[in-house]
């Protein structure tokens, strides 16, 4: 245990904190969105369905809230027992904006979470959907500081060093820093897309069961179309994080692409596997100059190679591979929705039964894949940025504390045993929500998005007060 290199352990034990706090808030930022739109679509047309969708994944928004709560507040600590130098450093930053999350986020989320939760027949159908709107925005304004914090981290602007500690000269620049308008867009429509392939494999869970009544479908269709939008906007917010990070982290593209040589014209490597000490790539697939086109709009465009910052360079093949993952799981999440699109085409009158067994059972199998290509995502940019803890700041190494690694490797047992526990725990109760439902409704049937008329609803708020024939509540 002794041979263990406790920095090495650090970082690990914080990617493990990192990894599993980072599942909840991306579900819970477009989740409440996705809550709003069926608030909305039940205040607008009084159809009974969209808010038996908004009371049942209201239910799995609290539970994510609540982990991604928990797991924020354990990471946290870390910045105390491993990582006392980042503070020293850049606390004058850091502390800052992670204060302005919690005093203009958080407390606004919380607060209004409980209005969401417990509410409804205690204020008015406005108020409620006040709060659900309060919700939404206070989710995407905490994702705003942290990444706000995680940019700066990566392109540092708008400070200057006196004393080896970092003083903020301009607020502006911190905030919105050469990487946060591409990092910031990145990452919502990664959060949109985990959201949609949740709700679309959920939905299409309960359909194979045969749970087709309206809610269900409404979802399902919801989650499709959502996915379908967002695919594309993200290849294209892809290319452009791709470009903004050539020009300011050209180690990190470089370890993506697995380039060794600078050099003109640059192949994209397909499949390959990244060699350090001989500093080249055996078994190479690639299609020639196609880097070089996307990285730098030109077929003869030069990309720096890994050897121009040798001893300075993140490690190559765990930011190759994560690259690959991330993109893979996009193009499959394209081929998904768009096929699924068709099958829950909007001119199809009977969805529930024009939707295959094979479509359905393929949605199922995605449910998740929001976290597969988010979890590759962040470890492409989180390893690509080593050996910096902040970009041309502050190494890793000088940022440690001296704890001795038995008690780091100790403590990351616990904490592996305990994630793992609770993401099964996660997993096991959305699937349990899915499969015991708290209403009877009707099933779905051609043209039923007429049944109930929004003109049988003078006042809006008075559409949950009213039963439609067939429906009984629990």
């Amino acid at each position: 245990m002794d041979t263990l290199d406790p920095v090495v352990l650090a970082r690990i034990q914080f990617a493990a904190n990192m990894t599993f706090h980072i599942l909840f808030p991306t579900i819970s930022i477009s989740l409440a969105w996705v809550l709003l739109f069926f608030k909305l679509r039940f205040v607008r047309t009084g159809q009974q369905h969209w808010m038996d969708a908004y009371q049942f994944w209201v239910k799995i928004f609290a539970l994510t809230f609540a982990l991604g709560v928990v797991s924020g507040i354990t990471m946290s600590f870390q910045f105390g027992t491993n990582w006392p130098g980042f503070m020293e450093t850049v606390g004058n930053v850091a502390g800052p904006l992670l204060a302005y999350e919690v005093m203009t986020a958080f407390f606004l989320e919380a607060t209004m979470l409980g209005v969401m939760l417990f509410g409804r027949a205690r204020v008015s159908e406005r108020t409620h959907t006040i709060a659900t709107l309060l919700v939404a925005g206070g989710t995407t304004l905490s994702a705003f500081w942290i990444l706000a914090l995680n940019s700066w981290m990566h392109t540092p602007a708008g400070f200057e060093m006196v004393n080896g500690q970092a003083h903020v000269t301009s607020w502006f620049e911190v905030i919105f820093n050469p990487s946060f308008p591409y990092r910031f867009t990145h990452m919502m429509l990664a959060s949109g897309l985990t959201v949609a392939f949740l709700v679309a494999g959920i939905s299409a869970y309960r359909w194979l069961r045969q749970d087709r009544m309206a809610d269900v479908i409404a979802s399902l269709k919801t989650g499709i179309y959502l996915a379908a939008f967002l695919i594309p906007l993200q290849i294209v917010a892809g290319d452009f994080h791709g470009v903004n990070t050539l020009e300011h982290q050209p180690a990190k593209l470089a370890a993506m692409e697995g380039i060794w040589e600078t050099q003109k014209g640059v192949p994209a490597v397909l499949f390959a596997l990244p060699d350090e000490e001989t500093r080249t790539n055996r078994y190479e697939i690639a299609i020639p100059k196609l880097a070089s086109l996307y990285l730098t709009h030109s077929l003869d465009g030069e990309v720096k190679g890994l050897n121009e910052f040798e001893g300075k360079h993140p490690p190559v093949a765990p930011v190759f591979w994560a690259f690959r993952i991330m993109v893979g799981m996009g193009l499959l999440m394209l081929a998904v929705s768009w096929s699924s699109v068709f099958q829950l085409a909007p001119w199809k009158k009977d969805p529930a039964r024009t939707l295959k067994t094979w479509q359905a059972r393929a949605l199922v199998a995605m449910t998740f894949a929001g976290w597969v290509a988010l979890i590759a995502g962040w470890y492409t940019t989180e390893i690509g940025r080593q050996p910096w803890l902040v970009s041309g700041v502050l190494t890793a190494a000088d940022a440690a504390s001296k704890v001795v690694a038995p008690k780091i490797a100790l403590t990351l047992f616990l904490y592996l045993a305990l994630y793992a526990g609770l993401i099964v725990a996660y997993v096991s109760v959305v699937f349990y929500l899915a499969r015991h439902r708290t209403h009877a409704d009707k099933p779905f049937e051609a043209g039923m998005e007429d049944t109930l008329n929004p003109v049988n609803y003078p006042n809006p708020g008075a559409a949950r007060k009213v039963k439609p024939a067939g429906v009984a509540h629990a």
